[in-house]
């Protein structure tokens, strides 16, 4: 069974009350597959922010069992920051999983 739009923007948690704060959405655009399609809009639009809160978005998302990819249609995800938590949750794997689920540090 896959995710629904709805269970994205619920999993996406504390970054929901920044996003509120500054007048950003997340708009979803697809979630077929496991493959989450979505883009960050309003307030997060030129924001120098919105890498770090992409980035915070695509590891609460990949913890899912399932998603298998989340792809920022505006590209708000640079590609090293995509590898660092790719590599970040491997070894959490490796270790038996993080203290904190969701976050990042």
């Amino acid at each position: 069974m896959g995710i629904t739009a709805d269970e994205v923007l619920a999993e996406i948690g504390p970054v929901q009350e920044v996003l509120d704060a500054h007048d950003g959405v997340v708009t979803v655009h697809d979630t077929s597959g496991g493959n989450i399609m979505l883009s960050l809009d309003g307030g997060c639009n030129g924001c120098s922010s919105t890498p770090m809160t992409a980035m915070q978005i695509f590891y609460s998302l990949k913890k899912l069992d399932t998603v298998n990819d989340v792809i920022f249609i505006n590209g708000e995800l640079p590609e090293y920051m995509r590898t660092f938590i790719n590599q970040k949750m491997e070894k959490e794997a490796a270790e038996g999983g993080s203290e904190e689920p969701g976050e990042i540090v």
